[in-house]
């Protein structure tokens, strides 16, 4: 098998991809994550993607790299990473009683023969009509000011939702395994034979 590298700085993506039990690297891609003027988040995260995964193939020419991306999109506005309690408490009470749509964008380029496969996984999170004195307590409990949407819906985070709608809850993570497994399997790589 071709050497495996997650094109990532992200430690719950690799973290999620350990559940595969294939042996990669994890490589962080230096590019520029700006969106481009009128650009959609499905563009956006489909474009991310594929330029971690390409930045990677000029150091790797015989690999399969997996790039990826996520955005949040609440009202059609992309969320970021809050940075501080304030800015977590502003974007938890505008998403208290709506939906919240994850857009992961998923590339698995082969560096040898120049094949990517790009798809853009979403996946909805409901939100609980949410009082402030409740926002306030989770943002305590687990701070979590580096995540887009201001939550970890691998933590404590889960308690914030009515509902989750999607095919696959690793897309949350950033990294949607069910979709990935069926890219591998287009590159050759049978998860459920990893002696291959």
């Amino acid at each position: 098998m071709q050497q495996l590298i997650l094109g990532s700085s992200s430690p719950f993506r690799a973290e999620v991809l350990t559940k595969l039990g294939l042996p990669f690297i994890k490589i962080s891609p230096e590019i520029d994550e700006s969106s481009h003027i009128g650009e959609k988040p499905e563009q956006l995260v489909q474009r991310l993607s594929a330029q971690k995964a390409y930045k990677i193939a000029e150091s790797y020419p015989n690999a399969l790299i997996i790039g990826s991306d996520q955005v949040a999109v609440l009202d059609g506005q992309v969320l970021g990473k809050p940075g501080n309690h304030e800015n977590a408490m502003k974007q938890l009470s505008a998403a208290s009683g709506k939906t919240v749509q994850f857009l992961t964008g998923l590339v698995l380029l082969n560096s040898n023969t120049g094949n990517i496969q790009s798809v853009v996984e979403i996946f909805e999170v409901i939100f609980k009509t949410l009082s402030t004195s409740q926002i306030a307590f989770y943002l305590h409990q687990e701070e979590p000011y580096q995540c887009a949407g201001s939550f970890k819906s691998e933590g404590f985070g889960i308690s914030l939702f009515s509902k989750l709608n999607g095919d696959d809850p690793n897309s949350l993570i950033g990294l949607p395994l069910i979709r990935l497994i069926s890219l591998l399997e287009a590159e050759g790589v049978d998860v459920l034979q990893p002696n291959q």
